[in-house]
């Protein structure tokens, strides 16, 4: 007879202890996202207004780019601010 073993089945009976853990967790790294987020915030402020118009912020600006809602995809590659027509010439597709 073949037994198997389901991690769902593990899961479920692991008692509270893997929840309180991952409970932990969950929360140590949402106060390392806020902690690196406000680094990004305070370093942009100490900036003066030539350099953020280099980058293409406005003061006002600053959070809502830290926190992505400027570009969701923040992160990715987006260059196409570097063409005239927004995309890049034929051949230099991605």
């Amino acid at each position: 007879m073949t037994v198997i073993f389901s991690g769902a089945a593990r899961r479920a009976t692991s008692g509270g202890l893997g929840g309180f853990v991952r409970w932990i967790g969950i929360g140590a790294y949402a106060l390392a996202a806020r902690w690196e987020r406000r680094a990004a915030i305070n370093a942009l402020r100490k900036r003066d207004d030539r350099e953020l118009r280099d980058i293409g912020l406005a003061r006002c600006q600053i959070e809502a780019a830290v926190g992505g809602a400027l570009n969701p995809a923040m992160g990715g590659l987006d260059e196409s601010h570097r063409y005239r027509s927004g995309k890049p010439p034929a051949g230099r597709e991605r």
